[in-house]
C-alpha cells in the first residue's frame, strides 16, 4: 500500500468519523406547553367530569365553565391575574346537603390534575 492510498484511506475515515459524529448532535426545540390558564380550564373540566358533573355550558374565552350533579349547579371561573398567574374558583348553587363534599372532591380533582 502506498503513501497516497493510506492517505486517502485516512482521509474518508476521517469524513466517516466527523459525519456520523455531527449526525447525533440534533438539537430538538421541545414541544410548546399550554398556557396556565390552558392547563387550568382543562383541569378545571376534567374535575368536573371525573366528580360526575354534567356540564351545560363551557366557554373557554370567558373563562366559564357550569354544570350540574342532581340538584346542584356547579359554576367554575379561571382568570389570568396581572403577575402571570391564574385564578381558578369553584361555586356550588342548589341543595348541596344532597352531596355536600361535591366541591371538595371537584377541588381534590382539580389539583390531582394540575400535578399538585
Amino acid at each position: 500500500m502506498n503513501t497516497l492510498s493510506l492517505c486517502r484511506g485516512l482521509l474518508r475515515a476521517g469524513a466517516l468519523a466527523a459525519v456520523l459524529f455531527l449526525g447525533g448532535c440534533v438539537a430538538y426545540a421541545p414541544p410548546p406547553q399550554p398556557s396556565t390558564y390552558d392547563r387550568a380550564y382543562n383541569a378545571m373540566l376534567g374535575a368536573m367530569a371525573d366528580q360526575g358533573v354534567s356540564v351545560s355550558d363551557a366557554n373557554p374565552a370567558a373563562g366559564l365553565i357550569t354544570g350540574a350533579r342532581g340538584p346542584i349547579t356547579v359554576i367554575a371561573t379561571v382568570a389570568p391575574q396581572p403577575d402571570g398567574t391564574t385564578k381558578v374558583e369553584f361555586r356550588t348553587r342548589g341543595d348541596i346537603s344532597k352531596d355536600p363534599q361535591l366541591i371538595d372532591r371537584i377541588g381534590a380533582s382539580y389539583n390531582a390534575r394540575m400535578g399538585r
